[in-house]
């Protein structure tokens, strides 16, 4: 977003303004990436410079409104209006509005190839499937409101700093905070652990082993259409943008399935092509493992021709304690295999640093700028570990649901926006 002019280049003026103008202003400035007092400068002197009158504007429940406007503008439109007999307010309104108007909202940049991330460490319990469901939420809010965003300096600075995760909420931290867009992608989660966390957090019911299931479709021995299992999640904040694929304890046997399948590698993506067209982004919680379904899940996320690099990939959690250090070399260890045994082109999307608490001492801030270190991949997330996630899963809701203002919403969003 431009920054905005000194006070010194500006003079503050206050009118009225209706507030639905005021609240699409904001939003829409923010699409654009303007501040508010230069779309209202440029709504103003169009509105100046217009032939002839305007409709009318409803400004019924106006309410004080003040922005800073170049010195000289504000007595140029006082003057306009009064040569057209209409009073400040309106003519205010009638500005805005034809800045509105003449400044339609950006469509949603959607990817030529649907991007394919896979969530992944061979290590239980680092909370890959909160990141999963993190990260897709934030793809998926709506391009249409604002929401709290942690901008990318503060998580640099954090970062350098070891911030510690029972730092002040984000209404304390203002100057740490951009109010930005929802990002308006079309997201499918993929719950492809046995264990069906991501599928149970969400509200989800796990799909019945005589059923139909995504390791079924993965062996080649469908019962139906892949897309019937797909469940929608919380419509009325995701408004159809988010899906998930429930998870099946079915799965516990897909290694010994897939070992009796050809090009096994290739069988999440023979199952999940059929889905690929309705979506931006498919985001896979990969199991705890180093079997046949952690190679099909990297094999997935390769990149593929005409797809730009960082588009898809492996987004890799940990947490800061030295067993996660183990864990993440024995994952690139696999991946670097199977990139070097079938030429494939296989990009870290970056590491996640999860439930992370500064408090804990040399052991946590130590470890942090282990990772830190590390530059390729690099840091892209540093998610404290605070109780509003452990409430949004006791309470079965997402948690930009359940929390949107919460500092680990904010730090959920920056995360989906380092890796777009």
């Amino acid at each position: 977003m431009s920054s905005p002019a000194t006070s010194s280049d500006r003079e503050k003026v206050v009118s009225k303004l209706p507030g639905r103008l005021r609240q699409d202003l904001k939003v829409r400035a923010a699409q654009h990436g303007l501040d508010i007092q230069s779309a209202v400068e440029q709504g103003i002197t169009a509105w100046c410079a217009l032939a002839s009158v305007r409709e009318a504007v409803d400004t019924s429940g106006a309410d004080s409104f003040s922005t800073f406007l170049p010195h000289g503008q504000w007595d140029e439109f006082k003057r306009t209006a009064a040569d057209r007999g209409v009073s400040l307010i309106q003519g205010l309104a009638q500005s805005v509005k034809l800045w509105l108007d003449t400044n339609p909202a950006p469509d949603v940049v959607r990817p030529a190839v649907t991007r394919r991330i896979i969530v992944c460490n061979q290590k239980g319990g680092v909370g890959k499937t909160a990141i999963t469901a993190g990260t897709g939420e934030a793809m998926a809010e709506d391009p249409n409101r604002l929401y709290p965003v942690r901008v990318a300096k503060q998580l640099v600075a954090a970062l350098r700093a070891g911030e510690q995760a029972d730092a002040p909420e984000p209404a304390d931290n203002p100057l740490d905070i951009e109010n930005l867009p929802g990002l308006g992608m079309r997201v499918l989660l993929v719950d492809f652990d046995p264990q069906c966390h991501l599928t149970n957090q969400l509200g989800a019911a796990p799909l019945p082993m005589n059923g139909d299931s995504l390791t079924n479709h993965m062996a080649g021995d469908p019962k139906g259409d892949l897309r019937d299992l797909v469940v929608p999640v919380d419509e009325e904040t995701f408004s159809g943008r988010l899906h998930l694929l429930p998870g099946c304890n079915d799965a516990f046997l897909l290694d010994v399935r897939l070992s009796a399948v050809r090009a096994r590698e290739a069988a999440l993506e023979r199952a999940l092509a059929p889905l690929e067209p309705y979506y931006d982004v498919i985001i896979v919680d990969c199991p705890p493992s180093l079997g046949l379904s952690m190679d099909a899940a990297a094999y997935y996320g390769r990149r593929r021709n005409g797809e730009k690099p960082g588009q898809s990939g492996a987004l890799i959690v940990v947490q800061a304690e030295d067993s996660s250090a183990d864990a993440y070399e024995l994952l690139t260890t696999q991946i670097e295999d199977l990139r070097a045994d079938l030429s494939l082109e296989i990009d870290y999307l970056g590491i996640v640093v999860n439930l992370y608490d500064g408090r804990r001492g040399y052991i946590a801030t130590s470890s942090l700028q282990g990772w830190v270190d590390i530059k390729d991949p690099r840091v892209v997330g540093l998610i404290g570990d605070l109780k509003e996630q452990k409430e949004a899963v006791r309470m079965k809701q997402p948690l930009l649901s359940y929390a949107p203002k919460s500092q680990q919403a904010v730090s959920m969003r920056a995360l989906a926006r380092e890796i777009s």
